[in-house]
């Protein structure tokens, strides 16, 4: 794959009535949790995204299960494991593994949480891959770095796993990295890492940045001109920022602004994977999204962009829409090239 940039125009960038209700309610109770001394109302959230157990059974065609890494920061893997059908065994023998990382601006969300378990058993079964949800610890109780430590161990313990009953469908040697928004600025620092990392198995190929969450102390054009666009507004973006970036850190932190003075100059990591970037033209941070483009490019990176120019930020968590199907085709292709 070479660098490259696509733009999807949809003739219909209305959006349904279900749809605008759903995100106006849905923001105004998210902004609700959000509190002025930079706390979290979880037991409001958990309300909102109720937590769900495993299903060890087939569902959607996807089986899922839980797997404990560190009980003292609550890290464990929520795997989804398409169930085998003759023509994929007989065409792919393993699968490939997703290290899916949700998004949430590092405060909001969890592996059992409703909604990423319904997210990530979607892109098992789209995708025919094995999806390792990781549950890595919140801001603001865990600032910067615990959710990219948490991120990377995840990366060390498949790696390292005695037990190979649990993955013995899937290759190691093609590994892919898909984070949404916060999970997205998290994939790519958790690529950055695994670039410089010796694995003993797990190799990282592809990096799937679908909206990744940047920042930067300059507004950009589009987070000035979409300041107030639902889901996700300027405030409850430097929320976020100074909920997460340790403590009289402003938002050109190399954490946040990876295209800023600050951002790590990574044209030398031979090993930063093949990625691919999901942009909406109605998400404030899409200015971010194609400079974050445009770096990799600048850095010798194999990249492309994707924009589809009447999506709104997080337009990942409504199947129904025609971006997201589109979305699902653009990641196929993408991990079948790699393949």
């Amino acid at each position: 794959m070479r660098s490259s940039s696509v733009c999807y125009e949809l003739s219909t960038p209305q959006l349904p009535w279900k749809h605008k209700v759903t995100l106006r309610f849905a923001t105004l109770l998210f902004n609700t949790s959000l509190r002025s001394d930079f706390t979290v109302n979880r037991r409001l959230l958990t309300f909102l995204d109720p937590k769900i157990p495993p299903n060890p059974n087939s569902a959607h065609s996807v089986s899922s299960s839980d797997l404990t890494i560190d009980t003292s920061r609550d890290l464990f893997l929520r795997i989804f494991t398409p169930n085998p059908t003759a023509a994929l065994d007989e065409s792919l023998p393993l699968l490939p593994i997703i290290f899916y990382f949700h998004g949430g601006g590092f405060a909001f969300g969890s592996a059992d949480a409703t909604s990423t378990d319904m997210a990530a058993r979607g892109f098992a079964e789209k995708l025919r891959a094995v999806v390792i949800s990781v549950n890595y610890r919140l801001a603001p109780e865990f600032r910067f770095p615990c959710q990219y430590d948490d991120g990377f161990d995840a990366l060390k313990f498949i790696d390292e796993m005695d037990d190979d009953s649990l993955l013995e469908r899937v290759d190691l040697s093609r590994c892919f990295i898909l984070g949404e928004s916060a999970g997205g600025n998290l994939g790519h620092h958790v690529a950055v890492r695994a670039s410089e990392y010796e694995f003993k198995r797990v190799k990282i190929i592809g990096f799937i940045a679908s909206q990744p969450f940047f920042g930067g102390k300059e507004r950009t054009e589009s987070e000035n001109r979409l300041c107030k666009q639902l889901p996700l507004t300027l405030y409850m973006t430097d929320w976020f920022w100074r909920a997460f970036l340790p403590a009289g850190e402003d938002r050109d932190h190399a954490a946040a602004n990876v295209n800023g003075p600050n951002g790590r100059d990574i044209s030398g990591l031979e090993n930063f994977p093949a990625t691919v970037i999901f942009a909406g033209g109605l998400d404030l941070l899409m200015d971010r999204q194609k400079s974050y483009y445009e770096r990799l490019k600048r850095m010798g990176k194999d990249v492309k962009l994707v924009v589809f120019s009447n999506a709104f930020h997080g337009f990942f968590g409504f199947p129904d829409l025609p971006e997201y199907s589109l979305m699902i085709e653009e990641m196929s292709d993408f991990i079948a090239k790699l393949m």
